[in-house]
């Protein structure tokens, strides 16, 4: 049985809470500057409130700190949780910047501790799946992937902390696009080479971008193109994975993203076109009890988690690149560092 500390309370606190004692783990003390915040995880959880995040990862009876808060406040919470002797899962993106994110990483060596970066899209079924079968052969080589995810946000979201460059770190880049970058990592490999274009059409309190255009390359010649955005009218989640012998379509993500389907098209030299098959999987959300118990099972063997730390660092690498692509207008190549 793993000891939590969960730092940040909001919604993703409470869904890593509830996946934690679903698979019989206990939280011991959670904290959230905002006490309703606190006081729900505590009175779901049966845990104490620590008065301040700092006591939180200095508890001794904690083997485990859930880091799910804004942006800024992920490498020193994390850091200094690290330095304490306990393991952590920070959630998505590893940190605002890839020097942050190394620093993070370096001091988890230090300390012989595992980190994790929360990427629980790895563990939604029709990914899983998909992954799963491409690495098995089932579309041959890979050609490129294309990918778009977006939501509409909701009034006045322009003005929360996602909002803000001083706690985010960045706008729809940061936010959505970190996933569709981890999940082309994941199937294509190290990206040698980034290229970016930013807007702000309609969240205009905000100086941040509501809407990203990327293209990505490996160093075999593979290409990614995907569109993050705040602006989508409808919640919307699209992964096409495109090989030599056929093509892999992830659609939806449950919930407000339509139930998640998964497209296996197969090419038929006889008709001339693909034979499609659909998986479609159920309507609950269950990337994070997935995520969790993966998590638990690398901390059980001693070894790295699916979506580590350095994970959290490359895609922090990529994210840096992508940023500096749109303020010169140029294809720019990622730094490729094993921590």
């Amino acid at each position: 049985m793993l000891k939590l500390g969960i730092i940040g309370c909001g919604l993703i606190g409470k869904k890593r809470s509830i996946a934690a004692l679903e698979l019989g783990d206990r939280v011991i003390q959670c904290f959230d500057p905002n006490p309703s915040s606190a006081t729900e995880i505590a009175s779901l959880t049966q845990c104490n409130v620590a008065a301040t995040w700092q006591e939180l990862v200095q508890n001794p009876d904690i083997d485990v700190v859930v880091v799910a808060t804004p942006n800024n406040l992920h490498a020193p919470m994390t850091i200094q949780a690290l330095q304490s002797g306990k393991h952590v899962i920070c959630e998505k993106p590893l940190a605002c910047t890839a020097d942050e994110s190394a620093e993070m990483v370096r001091t988890a060596k230090q300390h012989n501790r595992i980190l994790k970066t929360g990427f629980n899209h790895r563990h939604f079924p029709g990914i899983t799946k998909a992954h799963q079968l491409f690495t098995e052969g089932a579309i041959g080589d890979l050609l490129y992937i294309r990918a778009r995810y977006g939501h509409g946000g909701r009034p006045g979201y322009d003005e929360e902390w996602r909002g803000k460059a001083s706690t985010s770190g960045g706008g729809e880049l940061l936010d959505q696009g970190v996933h569709i970058i981890d999940l082309c990592r994941w199937f294509m490999g190290e990206i040698s080479e980034a290229y970016g274009l930013l807007t702000n059409h309609f969240w205009k309190k905000t100086s941040l971008e509501d809407n990203a255009f990327v293209l990505l390359k490996t160093t075999g010649g593979s290409v990614a193109q995907f569109h993050t955005s705040w602006t989508q009218w409808k919640n919307l989640f699209s992964f096409e994975v495109m090989g030599s012998t056929g093509y892999l379509k992830i659609e939806g993500l449950t919930g407000s993203y339509g139930s998640q389907r998964l497209y296996i098209g197969k090419r038929d030299d006889a008709r001339w076109r693909p034979v499609e098959e659909l998986i479609e999987f159920p309507p609950d959300d269950i990337s994070w009890i997935e995520e969790w118990s993966e998590f638990k099972a690398a901390l059980s063997e001693g070894r790295s988690p699916l979506g580590s730390g350095q994970d959290g660092y490359a895609t922090s690498a990529i994210i840096d690149t992508i940023y500096n692509s749109c303020r010169t207008g140029q294809i720019l190549p990622v730094p490729q560092h094993s921590l």
